[in-house]
């Protein structure tokens, strides 16, 4: 019998390929999903529609049911524009959050000279209620929503605090899959300003100065578990993930198909 027989896993990343460059984060978002799908699971993917990604080139297409939503970002309407695309070969759909001023950037986190755009903070909380709302629409609930990366910090924050009593999430785990260090210093100040705009208070203290780690340690609190993706992890962030006393997986054992296979199924038990 398949380990993850018919159980819906939602997979948020902000980076898969075959849509972006092959980076560690980008092959093991498609690989894990892969994984999960061979294991019996029902999984579809969110990722962001950056400016870089060929619409044409892989078939993208606007899901107009999905789309013309606003989402309030800071006091601010922000249209909301969901694209889909299925990955060749493979039976996973991809669905994109796009929105004009957020996306269009053909670069991910940093501009061309290496700096971090200033409104970072914005695009994630636009990407997490994107996905939400999203979901929400779709009537999938998912059994577990696997996260990939520090683009995804605040996910589980919104998740719990904003949506953990729709009954779509009401018995969603979350698994965050952590990565080598992103960026080096930190996002907005007023990001916590801006979260608290959605009625959002609790776990906002740890993001007062919102760099790598900080996100980090916001986004396991609020997380059920978490799989150590890389090798390249630095010993700040491995500490905040020991000290986080979540279910935790190994690099090593993540390789590993059976064992990353047998972790999810744990946390449904």
């Amino acid at each position: 019998m398949k380990v993850l027989k018919d159980k819906r896993i939602l997979v948020v990343s902000s980076e898969v390929v075959p849509y972006m460059p092959q980076t560690e984060k980008a092959v093991n978002s498609f690989q894990a999903s892969k994984k999960i799908n061979d294991n019996g699971g029902l999984t579809r993917i969110f990722m962001p529609k950056y400016g870089l990604i060929n619409e044409r080139r892989h078939q993208l297409h606007e899901v107009i049911r999905l789309s013309g939503m606003n989402l309030v970002i800071n006091d601010l309407y922000m249209p909301l524009i969901i694209k889909v695309a299925s990955i060749p070969k493979e039976r996973m759909q991809v669905y994109f959050i796009d929105n004009e001023d957020y996306f269009k950037k053909k670069e991910l986190f940093h501009d061309k000279k290496n700096k971090l755009y200033k409104d970072n903070d914005e695009r994630m909380i636009f990407f997490a209620k994107g996905v939400l709302e999203t979901v929400k629409k779709l009537n999938w609930s998912p059994d577990i929503i696997h996260l990939h990366g520090s683009f995804n910090a605040l996910f589980p924050l919104y998740l719990k605090m904003l949506y953990g009593e729709d009954p779509i999430f009401l018995n969603t785990k979350i698994v965050s899959s952590i990565y080598e260090k992103s960026f080096e210093g930190q996002l907005s100040k007023s990001m916590a300003k801006k979260i608290q705009f959605d009625g959002i208070e609790k776990g906002l203290d740890k993001i007062s100065s919102p760099n790598y780690d900080a996100l980090i340690d916001l986004m396991l609190e609020f997380s059920d578990s978490v799989i150590l993706s890389s090798d390249k992890i630095e010993k700040s962030t491995e500490k905040i993930i020991k000290n986080s006393s979540k279910p935790a997986l190994s690099y090593k054992d993540s390789l590993d198909e059976s064992l990353l296979m047998n972790f999810f199924s744990k946390i449904l038990d």
